[in-house]
Formats: C-alpha cells, structure tokens, sequence
C-alpha cells in the first residue's frame, strides 16, 4: 500500500468539507485534482473511501476507519513544523472550534482575534451551533461545553464559571411595571429555549419553577437577547452578554434569581500530546477567562 500525503490531505479536506467544491477552497486546489487524488488515494488502499452522490461525498465504513489515523498523521505533521520552528514560533494551519452560541457570539470573537493577532498565520474557525459536538467524528479540533462530559475518549478542563440573571428591555418594564418576586413573572411574557430543543440539561433555565410557558422560544441564546431587547419580555441572560445590549436591558430580581453555569474545554484523547492544539487551548483558556471577568464586570 502506497499513500502520499498530498492525497491523504485531500481525504482529510474533502471529508471535512463533504464536497469538492467547498473543499477546493480550504485545499486551494482545483475539483478536478481533488478528485484525481482521491481517485488514486482509493487505488492505493484498494478501498472506496466515500460514496459520491449530486449532493456530495459521504464517508463510507473504511473511509470511517481511515479517518481517524489521517488525523493523526495530519497533527504529526503541524507537531513536527512547530517543533522545528522552535517552541516560542507563532502557532500556523487551521484550528476548528465548536462553541454554544452564547459564547461564540459573546465571548469568543475578542478571545479569539487576540489570539490572531499574535499568530498571523493561524486560521481559527469558530462554529456557533446549539447542540453538541462529536470530538470522535472529528467536528471540530475542541469544544466548549456548558457541562462536563461523563463518556468518551476526551480530555476535560474547566475553563471559568459565568453568572445568568433575568432581564428585560427598560420599555418592557415601563410598560408593564415593576418585578419585584418570582410570583410577578406569573403576568408577564417569558422568553427562553424551545423545550424540546434544549440540548443540555444546564440550559434549562426554568426546570422546577412553576413558569411552563414560554412566549418567545428559541434555540438560540442570542436570538433570546435581542428577543428580550425588543420588549417581547423577560428571559434568562449570560451576564456576559448585557454589555452588548448597549444598556437597553436591565436586570430583575438580582438577588432573588441568579444561576452560575460553567464552561469547559474539551478534546480528543489522542490530540491531548499535540503541541499547538496544547498551545492554543491555553491561550483560548486563559482568553476566556479574562473577557468573560472582564465582560461581566460591565454588566
């Protein structure tokens, strides 16, 4: 079995990106070379590696169980270039990270433009979605997670705890008076999650109080702000968010109703002894913690 690197490359993109197309773009590389090197990948293996339909490349079982020794290739490889660039060189390549939205859309960008700053040649990829990722499918390079994972083959680190509190718009409460118990909350509007599109139990907010009916549902804790920006009620917010509301919100009942949450960094098993994920996790970790002290000092 012969296999070369450019073509394992190939898999790694095409199999990231699902089609040609898009991972033309990553690889900067035309379709048609991407699809010869695929082509010969598979001669060489004496496997077919994906199953192509008009809709894009799917992975098939043995290109499944290649996956994961590309990846491990492929992380060798970027160890290697660090290592031999030195130990204090700028971090280089593409990292991937998986993000609730909340984060992604709050905290995530000033970490992460620091971070590319000091390494110019980095791409950094964030995607914000409201669910779970799957390290092992290789989703993303890590994840923040709101709870700690208790199964898998992953390396687990706390990152910091945020704080959450009620709020609403200043003409919300003008409108509808003042909030002074959780027994008021019963005659007004309440924004939240979408029940059954609450994706891990320490997002939902309201478990075990009598408030049942959310108004204005989303699965996306950003919609929710702006949602509540609008007057369309009171909902559930990160402290580190408020800033971003430009002081259109205010927070009720402060001391009567406060969660802390946490965030946690997770990662592969098999990536925890590579060098620039290594170096990245803790820049992103110490970057989290700061913005978000920083941020929920101006809430």
């Amino acid at each position: 079995m012969e296999a070369n690197w450019d073509d394992l490359k190939t898999f790694l993109g095409v199999a990231r990106a699902e089609t040609l197309s898009r991972a033309s773009a990553r690889l900067k590389a035309d379709p048609a070379t991407l699809g010869r090197r695929i082509a010969r990948l598979e001669r060489a293996l004496g496997q077919v590696l994906f199953t192509k339909s008009p809709q894009g490349y799917v992975l098939t079982q043995e290109g499944q169980r290649l996956l994961p020794h590309a990846v491990k290739l492929e992380q060798t490889m970027l160890d290697a270039e660090e290592d031999l660039s030195g130990e204090g060189a700028a971090l280089s390549g593409q990292i991937r990270l998986g993000a609730p939205d909340g984060c992604a859309n709050f905290v995530l960008p000033q970490v992460c433009a620091d971070i590319s700053r000091r390494h110019p040649a980095l791409d950094i990829q964030i995607v914000a979605l409201p669910r779970i990722f799957n390290l092992s499918k290789r989703e993303a390079d890590m994840a923040i997670t709101v709870s700690r994972p208790e199964a898998g083959r992953l390396v687990v680190q706390k990152l910091t705890d945020y704080k959450l509190h009620l709020a609403a718009s200043r003409g919300y409460l003008e409108a509808h008076g003042p909030i002074t118990s959780l027994a008021d909350l019963g005659a007004h509007r309440l924004v939240g999650y979408i029940p059954d599109m609450i994706f891990d139990k320490e997002l939902d907010y309201l478990s075990g109080t009598s408030f049942d009916r959310v108004t204005l549902a989303s699965n996306s804790a950003s919609v929710q702000l702006n949602m509540i920006r609008q007057g369309g009620g009171v909902g559930v917010v990160h402290d580190f968010a408020l800033p971003a509301a430009e002081g259109a919100l205010r927070v009720v009942l402060g001391e009567a109703f406060s969660l802390t949450r946490s965030f946690y960094l997770i990662r592969h098993e098999d990536d925890a002894r590579v060098a620039r994920l290594a170096r990245f996790a803790a820049e992103l970790g110490e970057g989290v913690r700061r913005e978000v002290a920083r941020l929920e000092a101006l809430a």
